[in-house]
């Protein structure tokens, strides 16, 4: 079974302690090579993750021909101008979200990925998970009626001012995980807001936003509320409520790959779980999933189910909920 050849953007901790990791477990995936701006860093990472070759510069990666996609894990503000140069060096690129800092940079990647004949897409590794896929099902298929409104909370703490996530212009909760909130409730509804309205709380050392809540109007009347926090204690939680019942996904976004996963579909017979019934899912890692799927479409053997443009209506969402804050209005994305 051939595998693709993949090389590393950086050693960024989601890189080397999730994604390479998990693709390294992966059926398709081939970790060949890692690349830091830092040889000792790149050799170090090279060196305790088995990868093959490490580079001092990411102009050496993508000069490498054995190389044909590439993984992107840098700062947000970097994820574009790496992504095409790698596209132009003739690489498919997995870009890590938010894959732009607005919907206009975004579009940048449709023109690249037609001139390079490349595949690119943003790294939103949740929608390859099983316990996505079977939420959506149920919620698409009737089983907990008409999906009226989902409510998502997804924090951590983290008060480093060297981190990049606390650090302008790529941080602040919204880019880093209001994001998914606003994908995935995309994905369930399977379609886009119309309106949106939002109010950030910003630090005032950081600059980047620390407390973001908002409410996304969808076609039929339905929405998302969502908070998402960067300095509360860590929590995740999704409810996707129907007429006839609700769907809790109790680890929505960082789902554990050694343990099963597990989603509770709730008639609402009563408030104490009188009519709660318990799926459960077997162990996997997302990010393996990710990185064999979009494997696969490099080979030619499928087509990947997230194009870029996906991601491009994803921002649009971000963007309108920044000006929505701003300028404390409803916005149209």
């Amino acid at each position: 079974m051939r595998k693709v050849k993949w090389g590393v953007l950086g050693v960024a901790k989601i890189a080397t302690e999730k994604v390479i990791p998990a693709m390294q477990r992966a059926e398709r995936c081939d970790i060949a090579a890692i690349a830091s701006r830092d040889e000792a860093r790149a050799r170090e990472a090279a060196g305790r993750l088995g990868i093959a070759r490490a580079y001092g510069s990411y102009e050496a990666l993508l000069a490498d021909p054995e190389i044909e996609a590439v993984y992107n894990p840098l700062p947000n503000e970097l994820h574009v101008s790496w992504t095409i140069k790698a596209l132009k060096a003739g690489k498919h690129v997995l870009s890590e979200k938010p894959v732009a800092l607005d919907a206009n940079e975004g579009r940048t990647l449709i023109a690249a990925r037609d001139k390079a004949g490349r595949l690119v897409a943003e790294a939103f590794m949740v929608r390859f998970h099983p316990q996505w896929r079977r939420a959506r099902e149920l919620a698409q298929s009737g089983a907990i009626g008409e999906v009226g409104a989902i409510q998502t909370f997804f924090s951590y703490r983290l008060l480093d001012p060297k981190n990049v996530r606390n650090r302008p212009p790529g941080g602040g909760g919204l880019y880093d995980i209001g994001c998914y909130a606003i994908l995935t409730a995309r994905y369930i509804f399977g379609d886009e807001p119309i309106r949106v309205v939002a109010t950030l709380d910003r630090d005032a050392d950081f600059g980047t936003d620390r407390l973001a809540s908002a409410l996304l109007e969808f076609p039929r009347g339905r929405h998302l509320t969502f908070t998402v926090a960067t300095q509360v204690s860590a929590h995740q939680r999704v409810t996707i409520v129907g007429q006839t019942g609700r769907i809790e996904i109790c680890i929505p976004f960082n789902a554990l790959p050694d343990r099963p996963m597990r989603i509770i579909i709730d008639s609402g017979a009563d408030l104490v779980g009188g009519g709660a019934r318990v799926e459960e899912f077997p162990v996997c890692d997302q990010y393996g999933l990710q990185g064999d799927a979009f494997s696969r479409a490099v080979l030619g053997e499928a087509p990947f189910e997230f194009p870029i443009e996906d991601a491009v209506l994803n921002m649009r969402v971000i963007d309108a909920l920044v000006h929505s804050a701003e300028r404390g209005t409803w916005e149209t994305p």
